[in-house]
């Protein structure tokens, strides 16, 4: 390739952050095609006049966020997945080169491809022909094996391999079990109405026709609870909580009931006073806020379930990793009858992989394993023996092991940099997972702050949109992708760059 344009303002400072923003933008944009090779970091400091140490730090940069890739022999090139945001921009509302911005992305750069390789090769050789064609829904047993072991290890869950559905990630996992629940719901809905004694079953649905019991059943008193609004199935969630999944939520039937989040997690007193069926929580680490469920909301919450004849859907979100706390097993260990846990590999290993799971109570996993079939006929076989081989021979455990070193370095030189450049701000939620929460300075807006960040490479997302009722302004920050070189740089532009009146 020849010469390319990259806008520079060298009175800014930051300069490798301008260098990076440039050629992100030029991917975006479509100016930069997949496979593109870019210059050498040599010619290409030449053509900008900057020190080829600048040019070298952008280029790392983009490779961490998945932008470009690099290899010895054939140089640096675009990545073949930015097509994936040109292709689709116009369809979606989120474009790829969006999701490279968020705060919670896993440094793409260190998966262990060659381990993932091996296992691919091991499970090659040991898939028997027929386990090519349509198989179990549900997922293949060898992989519900490993993964219940898994879990019982790590998470404390409690999980028969029978409970256990392999799914498409986090998002399909929900979006199964809210159909089964708003499905039940409706049936014990419209048997209310008929003055019912019961509801017979659909086809699939295990057991004979009988009155319904276990999870959505009748409560206690006799009657059969009303659960949301308009005849929708009343889903209580976070507040604040990901923009992303209220409306995927929503497409799946809930009628969704916000519940605030404070420093001890979801507020299960202004639980109780909602039509809620259901309730998802992250309690192992809240997103944004990194809240971890209290010991005393954990037990209030299962409380609250069997009081109600509610479900719990536990998003295990930002389990994997944790740096300054002790374990805190799943919510899913203490009461597996009236919690479904759901889970993925996105963050341990890549969302691209779309391995997910969910593990269900023996009332309504036969539900969730019959929806499974319905929506697509199962998860990728290849795939599935590969990650079951990956837990087998403890590649799985070694990974984890080496990202979590590795992102605690670099939360640490965040943390470093904020209290060095930017103390006004209070850092909360580090203790776990891959990002932090800012309360910004009073006059600081939001969406200027995310702007000037990521403009400065730092993958950040603005609280506001993610809240029901007005709160504090806020941001999430991502650090999983910040190499600990570049932290006090990009801290050090966005103080200046926020500072002098240029704060909103």
């Amino acid at each position: 390739m020849g010469d390319l344009y990259v806008p520079l303002d060298h009175a800014r400072g930051g300069v490798a952050a301008q260098v990076a923003s440039g050629l992100r933008d030029a991917v975006c944009s479509g100016r930069l095609a997949p496979g593109d090779r870019l210059p050498s970091s040599r010619d290409l400091a030449a053509d900008l006049g900057v020190s080829r140490g600048v040019v070298v730090e952008a280029y790392e940069q983009l490779v961490a966020e998945g932008f470009l890739v690099s290899r010895v022999g054939s140089g640096t090139r675009v990545a073949p997945a930015a097509t994936r945001g040109r292709a689709v921009t116009a369809e979606l509302p989120e474009s790829y080169c969006d999701y490279q911005s968020r705060a919670t992305s896993p440094d793409l750069g260190h998966f262990p491809r060659e381990r993932w390789l091996a296992a691919l090769r091991d499970a090659l050789a040991i898939i028997p022909s027929d386990a090519l064609d349509y198989g179990d829904p549900a997922g293949i047993p060898e992989l519900r094996e490993e993964l219940a072991g898994y879990l019982r290890r790590v998470r404390a869950a409690d999980v028969d391999p029978a409970n256990l559905v392999i799914v498409g990630g986090v998002a399909q996992g929900l979006s199964l079990v809210l159909h089964v629940l708003a499905e039940r719901d409706s049936r014990l809905r419209a048997a209310r109405r008929d003055g019912g004694h019961g509801t017979a079953r659909r086809d699939g649905d295990p057991g004979t026709a009988r009155r319904e019991s276990g999870p959505g059943a009748a409560g206690r008193d006799g009657r059969i609870r009303p659960g949301g609004r308009g005849g929708r199935l009343g889903l209580a969630v976070e507040d604040p909580t990901s923009q992303r999944q209220v409306p995927l939520l929503r497409r799946a039937g809930a009628d969704v009931l916000p519940v605030p989040v404070d420093g001890r997690g979801l507020d299960v007193a202004a639980l109780r006073d909602l039509p809620a069926r259901a309730v998802l929580v992250t309690p192992a680490h809240q997103y944004p806020t990194g809240v971890v469920l209290s010991p005393g909301r954990r037990a209030a919450l299962v409380e609250w379930a069997r009081e109600a004849d509610a479900i719990v859907l536990e998003d295990d979100y930002d389990a994997e990793f944790r740096y300054d706390r002790d374990p805190v097993g799943c919510l899913q260990g203490l009461a597996p009858d009236r919690v479904v846990l759901v889970g993925s590999v996105s963050k341990a290993l890549a969302p691209g992989l779309r391995l997910g799971w969910v593990v269900a109570p023996p009332a309504l996993a036969g539900a969730v394993r019959l929806a499974r079939g319905e929506f697509d006929l199962g998860s990728p076989v290849i795939e599935q023996y590969a990650l079951a081989s990956f837990l087998r021979t403890g590649g799985y455990d070694r990974h984890l092991r080496r990202m979590r070193r590795e992102y605690r370095g670099r939360r640490d030189a965040l943390v470093r940099a904020l209290a060095e450049h930017l103390p006004e701000v209070r850092v909360r939620g580090i203790e776990a997972g891959l990002h932090a929460y800012l309360d910004l300075p009073a006059g600081w807006d939001e969406e200027r702050v995310v702007a000037v960040a990521r403009e400065l490479g730092l993958a950040m997302e603005a609280v506001g949109p993610m809240r029901f009722a007005p709160g504090r302004p806020a941001v999430a920050v991502g650090f999983s992708r910040l190499p600990v070189h570049r932290a006090a740089e990009a801290v050090r532009g966005l103080k200046l760059r926020m500072s002098g009146g240029d704060a909103g």
